[in-house]
């Protein structure tokens, strides 16, 4: 008996099988690699593959690992699928905010060549407008804005002056890098932070030869990657006019933008408006705000420029007249 048990655990070992029962499975492994699909041949591939998607993207390992599962590896697919899955959350969580108040947020200067742009967008907590993607938001909307404003063929004899509102602003192209609209980059913004948010409004100014755009942001923070955007909570274009190349113009515009967002003025008035009353609403007749000695004016003439318009934003601004009216 011990004899024959020896013979058959021999045959067995020789053959590979068993003359009882089926073939067992060659290899855990490879069983492993037929049911998990071809991406999977490879663990060190599948990790490198794993790890680049989630550079490019910026998901969790989870949900990469999913999109990778789902697209058989595939990463151009895998990338799709988990932007769409985004949108759909974000879209759906955007659904649940609507209506709570967004008083919190950050204005956005952006200047490029002779058309400069200012952009409010708006969201919950002071907390979310200090947050990197929030940030890249307000870069997203103000770059979206800035190649609209480019794309515009205006034959410039003076200044030319545009606005946008929220749902103008909303359906404006994402940029060459983003697909789809600005309102897609806000529902995916909102998925990830978890606040209601909203695309508030924009204003654009494009000068001639002869004009000057001075900007202020107060509080200002340069964005982490686009060096030309300025980030703040108040925000002002005053556009000058001038006959002749002033070496300081970049600082003089500086100052009267300081004085638009700390006065603000309702209107430019002109030179020979007089101190007091309704003037007090008037840009040149209202006190210098770095030196209330003299009117605004009064320190603009010598300088050599005219001032012919501004634009004025203060973040939340509309939000806190409804919610006194």
């Amino acid at each position: 008996m011990l004899l024959l048990r020896s013979m058959r655990f021999h045959l067995f070992a020789r053959t590979g099988s068993s003359p009882a029962g089926p073939l067992p499975l060659q290899s855990p492994q490879l069983w492993h690699t037929f049911h998990a699909g071809p991406w999977l041949s490879s663990s060190a591939s599948s990790k490198e593959l794993l790890m680049k998607l989630r550079r490019k993207t910026g998901y969790s390992f989870v949900n990469c690992k999913k999109a990778l599962d789902t697209c058989g590896g595939d990463l151009k697919q895998a990338e799709s699928w988990l932007h769409e899955q985004a949108q759909k959350e974000g879209w759906s969580k955007a659904a649940k905010l609507h209506g709570r108040k967004t008083k919190e947020g950050l204005i956005g200067l952006l200047q490029e060549e002779n058309t400069t742009v200012l952009v409010e967008v708006n969201c919950e907590t002071d907390f979310v407008s200090r947050n990197l993607k929030f940030q890249q938001l307000v870069q997203q909307v103000a770059l979206g804005t800035m190649l609209h404003c480019q794309s515009l063929k205006d034959q410039l004899s003076t200044y030319s002056k545009g606005f946008l509102n929220s749902s103008e602003l909303s359906e404006l192209p994402a940029g060459p890098e983003r697909e789809g609209s600005l309102k897609d980059q806000l529902a995916l913004a909102i998925g990830k932070l978890g606040e209601n948010m909203i695309l508030k409004r924009a204003a654009w100014v494009k000068v001639p030869t002869g004009f000057y755009v001075g900007s202020y942001v107060h509080g200002a923070t340069h964005s982490p990657s686009l060096h030309n955007l300025v980030l703040g909570k108040y925000g002002a274009l005053v556009v000058c006019e001038t006959s002749e190349c002033k070496v300081n113009l970049e600082d003089l515009g500086r100052r009267l933008g300081q004085h638009v967002v700390g006065m603000a003025p309702l209107s430019v008035g002109s030179l020979d408006d007089e101190p007091g009353g309704e003037a007090e609403t008037k840009m040149l007749s209202q006190p210098y705000l770095l030196d209330p000695s003299i009117t605004l004016g009064q320190y603009v003439q010598p300088q050599g420029v005219s001032v012919v318009d501004f634009v004025r934003f203060e973040c939340g601004e509309g939000e806190e007249a409804a919610e006194a009216e």
